[in-house]
């Protein structure tokens, strides 16, 4: 999922810097750092989706639970 890297500069809590240096060996924090975000934009791209899926459930015909379930399954499993 790589490619070209980027060096970006901002700030942690005191905690979170602590428990880094504490829990992530030299060496391992970027990329420790790169799976924590990566996670977490998803989980931010999946509710915006279901923030827009919401706003169109009233307009939309109805799609029966089962479907839903399956789509939501092949989605996660191209994600895990």
């Amino acid at each position: 999922m790589g490619g070209t890297l980027k060096k970006l500069n901002f700030f942690v809590d005191e905690d979170v810097h602590k428990e880094l240096n504490k829990l992530v060996p030299a060496g391992q924090k970027s990329r420790i750092i790169n799976e924590a975000l990566r996670k977490e934009l998803l989980m931010i791209k999946r509710e915006k989706v279901t923030e827009k899926l919401m706003a169109l459930k009233s307009e939309g015909e109805k799609v029966p639970v089962g479907e839903i379930v399956e789509a939501l399954k092949r989605d996660r499993g191209r994600h895990a």
